[in-house]
């Protein structure tokens, strides 16, 4: 990939730029979904990774520290949930990307992380 990758966290213009691009492509996404996110990433119960290309959104994850399924959750396991990267820009190394950076955050405040899909 030549174009520069960025990676970062959740930002307050996000939710409008991130539900559009995925109504743009017929995924129902709206807006409310990333500004709980956002609630929750400032609350500090949720991490959210940006990934942009040249400055346009490419992708994202989310880690939620306090995982919706009770054996994680008993366990303080974080959870890796709700991982997309738009379709026309996969195969490009954007979600490995996204995974290493989410891997790496975890790895400050667990040893484990499990991955699981969003309830």
């Amino acid at each position: 990939m030549n174009e520069k990758l960025d990676i970062r966290p959740l930002r307050e213009s996000d939710p409008e730029i991130i539900s559009a691009a995925f109504t743009k492509i017929g995924w129902d996404k709206p807006i409310a979904q990333y500004e709980q996110y956002l609630e929750e990433q400032r609350m500090g119960s949720r991490s959210v990774l940006v990934a942009t290309i040249a400055g346009e959104f490419a992708g994202y994850v989310t880690i939620n520290w306090q995982s919706y399924y009770a054996p994680f959750r008993a366990a303080g396991i974080p959870e890796i949930q709700d991982f997309n990267v738009l379709p026309h820009l996969q195969k490009r190394g954007i979600g490995t990307a996204l995974l290493s950076h989410a891997e790496k955050l975890v790895a400050e405040r667990s040893l484990i992380v499990g991955i699981g899909r969003l309830r």
